[in-house]
């Protein structure tokens, strides 16, 4: 399947070409058939060619396809970062702006801290992932791939331990590390920001241990440091609520947004605090394409399913679902290479280990290509690569959930 006109660096997981897509289901341009667990590595919420997204698209794309917002201003993005604003759960008013990408929000988050504190360091967490820009690669908690050949990155960032009970670091373990931080490598007080994911995507689906959390809010509040919360991959119901940050019971400075946020268009936000956002001199946020018409009628057709009754219920039957075989295959001693499930509601991984406690990368990748044999598409994640990502829409009807978890299970019994 190569093809060079597209770049080699770029990875792909599956050597597949896929053709068409409906909610969980998507087939190839051989007209084969498979179960998405992967859902554009967490984009499609809301399934493959939602109907009321595509026909928002639809009608958008007669009256306006593109406008850039700061030279004339268009409805699509006023009504829809007024929606946004209302759906975010904090005490504060909401204030933010349109970006392309998620990683785009991360790098204007960057500035607006430093506009607002006039501090450059940046703190970031072991396993993290925010991007594959210049700026945000720093950010990143694993030198490979992406850090690789690229030589001096945008900084300074220091990183710690990213406590979790899925990764077995505890609270105090990450806050003496932090107390080292400010003896041995810099004072607190040229610290511009904190950045972390209430639950890791990269690293395997880790959920931060709330009581960190909170000390974390509590201390950036007494030492003037802005708190970055990044729900690019956790956020729009993934977990079971509309953001992942309200189980740990803090709110936010600035939140970055992304992925879910207009059903496989390609749009992005940072939001926060009105002081924040308006920091910068005019002219100082912005760009060409950052929300466009197209997408953020995506955007609000999005918003409009994402009530929390449909986000309770789906995040709890897929949640119960995934939880509940999960526990049948640990009981039934299933396989040898079966080990922790992570994360929280409808953002699971799976993790696969060798008998002596080791990461089984070689038996995920096998288990990767001997899944999509059998119709079902799964996503690697963890620092070894041996953690399954799951990913299905929320929206994955109960009956092709199943089939797609009897498929995985399936391939997991046949692991050698």
């Amino acid at each position: 399947m190569s093809n060079s006109s597209i770049s080699g660096s770029i990875s792909m997981v599956h050597p597949i070409t896929l053709d068409h897509g409906k909610n969980a289901e998507v087939w190839d341009e051989e007209g084969k058939r498979y179960i998405d667990f992967v859902g554009g590595i967490g984009v499609l919420n809301l399934g493959h060619c939602n109907p009321l997204i595509v026909e928002a698209i639809r009608e958008q794309a007669t009256k306006l396809t593109h406008y850039c917002f700061n030279a004339v201003p268009h409805g699509p993005y006023k009504r829809f970062m007024s929606q946004l604003a209302a759906f975010i759960p904090v005490s504060y008013p909401v204030s933010g702006m349109l970006t392309n990408s998620g990683a785009e929000a991360a790098e204007n988050a960057l500035k607006i801290v430093r506009g607002y504190t006039g501090r450059t360091a940046v703190i970031a967490f072991d396993g993290a992932f925010h991007g594959r820009t210049l700026a945000t690669l720093n950010l990143n908690g694993k030198v490979a791939p992406y850090k690789q050949k690229v030589g001096v990155l945008p900084g300074p960032v220091y990183h710690l331990p990213y406590p979790s009970k899925d990764n077995g670091v505890t609270a105090a373990e990450a806050a003496k590390a932090m107390d080292r931080l400010f003896s041995v490598e810099i004072d607190v007080s040229d610290i511009a920001c904190f950045i972390l994911e209430p639950v890791q995507g990269e690293a395997g689906f880790h959920a931060m241990d709330i009581e960190f959390a909170q000390m974390l809010r509590a201390f950036c509040d007494e030492k003037g440091i802005l708190l970055i919360i990044d729900e690019i991959q956790s956020g729009f119901g993934r977990t079971g609520q509309r953001f992942a940050f309200s189980r740990l019971g803090i709110e936010p400075d600035l939140l970055l947004l992304g992925k879910s946020i207009a059903g496989g268009m390609p749009l992005g936000a940072v939001v926060g605090k009105k002081e924040l956002m308006d920091v910068l001199p005019k002219g100082g946020l912005g760009g060409t394409y950052s929300g466009n018409p197209i997408a953020c009628a995506a955007g609000l057709a999005t918003l409009e399913q994402l009530t929390d009754g449909n986000l309770s219920a789906w995040g709890e039957a897929q949640g119960q679902a995934i939880a509940s075989r999960y526990q049948h295959w640990i009981d039934s001693k299933l396989s040898p290479f079966l080990g922790r499930l992570t994360g929280v509601g409808a953002m699971r991984g799976i993790e696969l280990t060798t008998p002596e406690g080791k990461p089984a990368t070689a038996q995920l990748a096998v288990l990767l290509e001997a899944a999509r044999n059998k119709g079902l598409l799964l996503m690697p994640s963890g620092k070894s690569r041996h953690i399954i990502r799951l990913l299905p829409p929320l929206t994955t009807e109960l009956h092709v959930l199943n089939e797609g978890l009897d498929i995985l299970e399936g391939c997991l019994a046949e692991l050698r």
